[in-house]
């Protein structure tokens, strides 16, 4: 775990914070996939787009700053520089966000077919931002 982190935030409710911070932003075609069956690197994958360098730089940031408010820090971030396609690495949660081209291109939703999409999850990312309980 990064030093930091709270153990009271789950990978569920993580990932919730990241999609949240990435609408703010108006980041689009959110998909979060649940891999923790089908893979050891996260619990959770969150691919977003955006329409240019500039707005995926910023979705970037408010996804940092958002967790960085809870104690969260990155393991590790690439790609911020070209904005092209950022890569966060939140160790049980890892955040993928796309130039909109780059994501059609690089199709990782094609190469996780086997991980579940967590079903409406703008809709409860924005529930959860209003301290509801999520469920499913």
């Amino acid at each position: 775990m990064v030093e930091g982190n709270s153990k009271a935030t789950s990978s569920r409710e993580k990932s919730l914070h990241c999609v949240r911070a990435a609408l703010e932003k108006k980041a689009f075609d959110l998909v979060l996939l649940d891999v923790q069956n089908v893979s050891s690197l996260a619990a959770y994958f969150l691919l977003c787009s955006g329409r240019s360098d500039r707005q995926v730089q910023a979705i970037a940031r408010s996804i940092e700053e958002d967790l960085k408010k809870m104690g969260i820090r990155p393991l590790g971030i690439e790609g911020f520089e070209r904005g092209k396609w950022i890569l966060m690495d939140y160790d049980d949660v890892v955040v993928h966000v796309f130039l909109d081209p780059i994501r059609k291109f690089y199709d990782l939703e094609g190469l996780w077919l086997d991980a579940p999409r967590v079903d409406k999850v703008e809709q409860k990312a924005r529930r959860f931002n209003l301290g509801a309980k999520v469920s499913g």
